[in-house]
């Protein structure tokens, strides 16, 4: 788990251990962790990673786990190792979450119907009996579901520190401690139905919040899982064994097989073939590989068997790099502080503040306990945060299910925000801004031709291979009786047809025509060069011209070719880089952030992972890899590429919306709090107050529905 740390002051002597800390809950944990490591002797530097609750502390090596482990204990955070699988999910929390949440609910539900009964004027006995069962209810629900922030604000105490936990437990515990109290003694009032809608909602949050950290680490595993895992290794007698990936070691001399998927970085031996090599260069043409060539973990060998020499192995990978270089720029975006959490970290010290000085007060008035007790919970109680608290989930939810209903998925609520904030949009070429997927221009092909092309065509996995095959399968060609069809890995698929040599290869002298893929198919001594082209979305021009009204002008960033690059950036009238693998993709992203801008990336490949996560934002298609649809913050179905401006627009219309719903907020609470410190609302009328001011924040955020028409 100690791995050197590279730096540009050549601080060789430092360590870099990374430990999980499942109390860091907010923006404020980041900051007091990150601030107050720092100061301890011997560590140089901490990065907290709120998405996948770890620390990567940079310190001296005679600093072991146990005195970092001591040091984050001081600060009132528990610590431990990060697991051999630290990618892994964390089911335990997240299960955990969502059955609070239910039970929640549930008594949130129950209670309320009660409470309806004793709104609409039922009191004496009959009052009494519904306060008893809501009691009944609420008194174990609140022990059960508020155990995640009573554990928290506890640990809090304990090392003498605070955080956003414990006033929501004070304001629980009291408000049921009170109901309770209220319920024994026969009182008019009792507000069950404010303890458990205020755990409801923060329950919520705290489960969408750990299925955010799931998809990202899921993001990294797909990632990871490209790689092979096991090889064939070839010992000294020639004799071969499988051997598992994390067993590997360089200098290990290994066969690949055709259409198997390499599990380190190595050196081509022996052999001629093609590798699939999307996840590094985008481009969905393989790639020929001869002797001396270098293959990266995670290439598939689509042609002949391959014997190479390993360089580096597990962690010292290419695509390991990859991976981490995705986790170092999600930690950039997880410390990024969301409106509700800002706007929250006032609310509570403040409310509580109050509420503490009107029970003072009162007292000092000469009011008892009693009374000033009761009008200190009505202040609790009507600037209860559920408004505030559904300022932004209640929009976002209503945004995010008008742009699935155009095709675009959103995963993560948060990145509406940082959409409506973008100023530049950043888009790959291969698959994002084309289909990605090579077609065959056909047309001069006579119908035998045809059938021969398609005889060869369907017995490959070759990508021009299958988009021939798809063509000619659309214009209802049957394919002709070719035998002993072989397929060499870089050179092309060959067969006997009525006695000629039959062959789809590659072009005499080139590989390329005009810019564009191509193979030429031969008929014994006669051959028909066939051109392929990746053809641009069919809205891509009007989609780019709807970012640039978004305020996103638009660049092109790929991993692909300079000529179809040059060709796609001219039809489009783009500024556009080529030949940028991941490295240097993630690097144009953090210069344009550097400059002061906030760049939305559109990116489809595994190339693109690490720049999709470094991104203000970032939106994949459908058909990208599994590893840039975790990475990205949302994800668009179809051909057409203007979900993507659609998604700008309808971003900056939910900002607007909360905005809207915050100054709602803050009205209500200007209004309501001086009436509530002055004795004149009940906590019933408080209660009430409280849940009509949650409905008119749902109200106006469903007037986001029709926002991505």
């Amino acid at each position: 788990m100690n791995a050197p740390v590279l730096n540009l002051e050549a601080e060789s002597t430092l360590v870099t251990t990374r430990l999980t800390v499942p109390g860091m809950k907010c923006a404020g944990c980041i900051g007091k962790i990150e601030r107050e490591l720092a100061k301890t002797p011997g560590i140089v530097a901490a990065r907290a990673n709120l998405s996948a609750k770890r620390v990567a502390i940079s310190h001296d090596p005679a600093l072991d786990e146990g005195a970092l482990t001591a040091a984050l204990l001081a600060l009132g955070f528990e610590s431990q190792p990060v697991a051999d699988n630290p990618l892994g999910s964390d089911d335990a929390e997240r299960k955990r979450l969502t059955r609070a949440l239910g039970v929640a609910g549930f008594g949130m539900m129950n209670i309320m119907l009660l409470s309806v009964s004793v709104w609409s004027g039922a009191d004496g006995a009959t009052r009494g009996l519904f306060h008893w069962l809501s009691a009944a209810i609420a008194i174990p629900v609140v022990a059960y579901a508020g155990r995640p922030f009573f554990a928290s604000a506890w640990m809090a105490l304990k090392h003498r520190r605070t955080n956003m936990d414990v006033p929501i437990s004070i304001g629980v515990i009291l408000a049921t401690c009170m109901s309770l109290y209220e319920t024994i003694t026969g009182g008019a009032h009792a507000f069950f139905d404010s303890a458990v809608m205020l755990l409801f909602f923060l329950l919520a949050g705290r489960a969408l919040d750990a299925a955010m950290r799931d998809r990202t680490r899921a993001g990294i595993g797909a990632l990871l899982g490209r790689m092979g895992k096991s090889a064939s290794v070839i010992a000294p007698d020639g004799i071969t064994r499988r051997v598992a990936a994390k067993d590997l070691l360089p200098g290990m001399l290994v066969l690949v097989a055709a259409g198997e998927a390499l599990a380190a970085d190595g050196e081509v031996v022996e052999g001629r073939s093609a590798l699939d090599n999307a996840m590094l260069t985008g481009e969905s043409a393989p790639e020929p590989v001869v002797p001396g060539s270098v293959v990266n973990a995670g290439a598939i060998n689509m042609g002949a068997p391959l014997k190479v020499r390993l360089t580096h192995v597990a962690e010292d990978t290419a695509l390991a790099e990859i991976a981490r270089a995705m986790d170092e720029a999600g930690q950039s975006r997880s410390s990024y502080v969301r409106i509700a959490d800002r706007a929250s970290r006032l609310y509570a010290p403040v409310v509580h503040a109050l509420a503490l000085a009107a029970f003072v007060g009162w007292m000092i008035a000469g009011a008892g306990w009693h009374t000033s007790l009761t009008i200190a919970i009505a202040v609790l109680i009507i600037t209860c945060p559920c408004a505030m608290g559904l300022a932004v989930p209640a929009a976002q939810v209503v945004a995010s299910g008008a742009l699935m209903r155009r095709g675009l998925l959103v995963k993560d609520g948060s990145a509406l925000e940082r959409l409506a904030e973008c100023d530049l949009a950043v888009l790959d070429k291969t698959g994002t801004l084309t289909l990605g997927t090579p077609r065959a221009d056909i047309a001069k092909l006579v119908a035998q031709e045809r059938s021969i092309a398609l005889a060869l065509a369907q017995t490959s996995r070759h990508p021009l291979s299958r988009g021939l095959a798809a063509a000619l399968l659309r214009e209802g060609v049957t394919p002709a009786a070719v035998e002993d069809i072989s397929e060499t890995g870089g050179l092309g698929l060959s067969g006997r047809w009525q006695g000629l040599t039959v062959a789809l290869e590659k072009p005499e002298g080139a590989s390329e025509a005009g810019g564009l893929l191509a193979t030429t198919l031969r008929i014994g001594e006669t051959r028909q060069v066939i051109a392929f082209a990746d053809p641009l979305r069919p809205d891509a021009a009007a989609a780019i011209a709807a970012l640039a009204a978004e305020g996103l002008p638009a660049r092109i960033l790929s991993g692909d070719r300079a000529a179809p690059v040059a060709a796609c950036a001219a039809a489009l009238g783009l500024p556009a880089q080529a030949g940028a693998d991941p490295r240097a993709k993630l690097a144009a992203l953090e210069a344009l952030k550097a400059a002061g801008h906030r760049p939305l990336m559109v990116g489809d490949g595994l190339n693109d992972g690490p720049a999709l996560a470094a991104a203000h934002a970032s939106i994949a298609p459908g058909t990208a890899s599994d590893a840039s649809q975790q990475a990205a913050d949302a994800v668009f179905i179809g051909e057409a590429l203007m979900p993507v401006a659609l998604a700008v627009r309808v971003a900056k219309a939910c900002m607007r919306i909360v905005r809207q719903n915050f100054g709602f907020s803050i009205a209500y609470n200007a209004l309501a709090v001086p009436l509530a410190l002055t004795g004149q609302v009940t906590p019933l009328v408080a209660a009430i107050a409280m849940s009509v001011s949650s409905l008119v924040v749902i109200a106006n955020s469903l007037r986001l529905a029709g926002a991505a028409r």
